[in-house]
């Protein structure tokens, strides 16, 4: 179901994605489609859990609105991320040998973004609001379903798994480039509470916080390429 939903997202994005060229009195406006790749860095930003970044992927659509006269020029776009994140825990409760659990996330990202330009179109400032559904959190080794989280006497591994799905972020990079290839650093926070469903969920909290708090960050490294 959940790959269907990100399907979904992919053929609504690629409905409203066009290119075009129009004048306007003495200039143009131009929208282009680009085309996103690169690699990402994930973490979650918590007091709750002791958590180590973890690595991906991230791929997707953008449409730019290109105007030359303007300071500024305005995108919209879709990316579709894999991550990896690793919370430490123990094979049993009174175990003293700990251990990293890796997670897997995935992630579809509707992006709102104004790109500044410091040198023309060929670096911009990149900066905007991102609205975020992703994944429950799913397990790289089933075995480890069962672990104890640390921080905690008896919450489990697969306890924490039904995180908050519908997330808003903001977003600042960089970007340059030319006109049909350009490479792009962008830093990604969450807003909210990503961890916020966890407190509906009637978790076995002793010997921890039964408040959870926690706000996802981003680093993406990729390359787009522009038509």
């Amino acid at each position: 179901m959940k790959k269907i939903q990100l399907y979904l997202l992919v053929a609504l994005s690629i409905c409203f994605v066009t290119k075009s060229f129009s004048q306007k009195g003495s200039y143009d406006i131009v929208n282009g489609i680009g085309i996103f790749g690169g690699v990402t860095k994930v973490n979650f930003n918590t007091d709750n859990f002791t958590t180590k970044e973890g690595d991906g992927f991230i791929g997707g659509l953008s449409a730019t609105v290109d105007i030359p006269v303007k300071w500024y020029n305005m995108s919209y776009g879709l990316h579709f991320s894999e991550s990896t994140i690793s919370i430490m825990g123990r094979p049993t409760a009174s175990s003293t040998t700990n251990e990293f659990i890796d997670y897997k996330l995935f992630a579809a990202q509707l992006a709102l973004m104004m790109h500044v330009k410091l040198a023309g179109s060929y670096v911009t400032l990149d900066v905007g609001p991102m609205l975020q559904y992703n994944s429950r959190l799913e397990f790289e080794d089933k075995a480890q379903e069962g672990y104890f989280i640390n921080n905690y006497d008896n919450l489990l591994a697969e306890d924490i798994s039904n995180i908050s799905q519908f997330n808003l972020n903001g977003a600042v990079g960089v970007t340059a480039g030319f006109k049909f290839v350009k490479l792009r650093a962008h830093y990604i926070y969450g807003a909210t509470n990503i961890l916020k469903k966890l407190e509906g969920e009637n978790l076995d909290t002793t010997g921890g916080d039964s408040r959870f708090k926690g706000n996802m960050s981003m680093l993406v490294f990729g390359a787009m390429i522009s038509f």
